[in-house]
């Protein structure tokens, strides 16, 4: 392969001269260092020069450095040996369970074969054994989910139970892609599923906040690439599980800041529709297998009408919003019943009993949020007889949505609750009628 020369080096982007033979995009390079630090194509400067990012943010290269042509891409370890691993971008282990020995690899950036004869079956829905989640976004196989809210609300929580109550049915493959997150939630989710015994059938990406923004862009594609291989190669059914997805959005902005690229509506990279779209696009079914997406959204500043948190949540079918209002008032998990909402709530989905109830709790609680501010100038007792049974059943909703996760016992002392989905519709029933 031909070599380059290191023209320029400002932070973890590195232009590269190429007197003929010039890479392609997305091709991984090396630095002829003691290292051979990986760098990936990212752009052309123009005939000759290509802007490289910098993988591990390796400092041990100057100017004049030769740089040598791989001639592929970025490329993952695929098949069994990765199933109970956790790896980074890469596909590098990070278990400490030594190296990933797989024979088989593939490239994050292939192509991926779409299916155009692909007829979706009737809709099934995946119980969780959630109330909240199960009566107002139950999640549908092959459909997407996402789980919106600010910080220390509940977002890692929720994913955690999702993760421990359906994953253990162990009807398919789970994938859970660790985006920019905290360490420690990662390694307590990872001890959680050990201790569980559930990492027989789940694989784990981890690039959390501590690590560069190239790695934190590339860790969802990374994922999804072998989610991907499960399910065309394997056919299996796939639960994804992504927290978070805006915190990939922010890789990619931070990056954009380094290119000098001009930024967009509030302050977000040029490519923010395509970035979001081109991965979301790829939690898709086919004849297959299914790929069934549960997505955190961090909410900067609490502002939902953000345009990356809004950008995300048009790719959505359901869309599960976390509220600090609820947090505050101690009730667990945090949702807001009035936001939350989702396009499966019908009757062809969840059948006419389900979205009967849907349609008359949701009536109550939009008779519960007015009512709020009249009691908090006349008080309760000034209402009608009929304004006052409606509040009452609105606040036992209310209590009866607030559950104890399974994987919280430990820290609560209070033991976890499952509630199967006709108990929950059973339970409504008797507060509303």
């Amino acid at each position: 392969m031909s070599q380059g020369v290191i023209r320029s080096i400002r932070d973890l982007v590195v232009k590269v001269d190429f007197v003929e033979d010039q890479p392609v995009l997305g091709e991984v390079l090396r630095v002829n260092n003691s290292q051979k630090s990986p760098l990936v194509v990212h752009s052309f400067v123009s005939d000759m020069t290509a802007a490289c990012l910098n993988l591990d943010s390796n400092r041990e290269m100057s100017r004049g450095m030769a740089v040598e042509r791989t001639g592929k891409g970025i490329e993952i370890p695929v098949g069994a040996p990765t199933v109970g691993r956790v790896l980074d971008a890469l596909g590098r282990p990070l278990d400490l369970s030594g190296e990933v020995k797989a024979e088989q690899f593939r490239s994050i950036d292939a192509e991926r074969q779409r299916s155009v004869t692909f007829k979706p079956a009737k809709p099934e829905i995946l119980e969780t054994g959630i109330k909240v989640i199960d009566f107002f976004t139950p999640i549908v196989k092959g459909r997407k989910v996402g789980i919106i809210g600010g910080a220390g609300v509940g977002k890692t929580v929720l994913t955690m139970e999702l993760i421990n109550n359906i994953a253990k049915g162990g009807s398919g493959m789970a994938f859970f892609a660790g985006i920019g997150e905290r360490i420690r939630e990662g390694h307590e989710l990872y001890m959680t599923l050990k201790e569980r015994d559930l990492l027989k059938n789940t694989c784990m990406f981890f690039g959390q906040m501590n690590e560069n923004p190239v790695q934190r862009a590339l860790i969802a594609q990374s994922a999804v690439t072998l989610a991907e291989y499960f399910r065309d190669e394997e056919k299996k059914n796939i639960l994804f599980f992504a927290d978070n997805a805006y915190r990939f959005v922010q890789a990619i902005n931070e990056l954009s800041t380094i290119l000098d690229q001009i930024p967009a509506e509030g302050g977000y990279q040029p490519t923010i529709f395509s970035d979001i779209k081109t991965l979301q696009d790829r939690l898709t079914s086919n004849e297959n297998g299914s790929i069934t997406a549960m997505q955190t959204i961090y909410v900067p500043a609490d502002d939902i009408s953000d345009p990356a948190v809004q950008m995300i949540q048009h790719e959505l079918d359901s869309v599960l919003v976390l509220s600090r209002k609820v947090a505050e008032q101690g009730i667990r998990p945090a949702v807001d019943l009035i936001r939350t909402s989702s396009s499966l709530l019908s009757p062809d989905v969840v059948g006419d009993r389900h979205y009967v109830l849907s349609v008359q709790v949701q009536g109550l609680m939009q008779k519960y949020e007015s009512l709020k501010s009249i009691i908090a100038i006349i008080g309760e007792n000034e209402l009608s007889p009929a304004d006052r049974a409606d509040y009452a059943k609105a606040k036992k909703l209310i209590e009866y949505f607030s559950q104890n996760m399974n994987v919280m016992e430990v820290m609560t002392g209070k033991k976890g609750e499952y509630v199967k989905r006709e108990d929950m519709l059973k339970g409504v029933e008797e507060i509303i009628v």
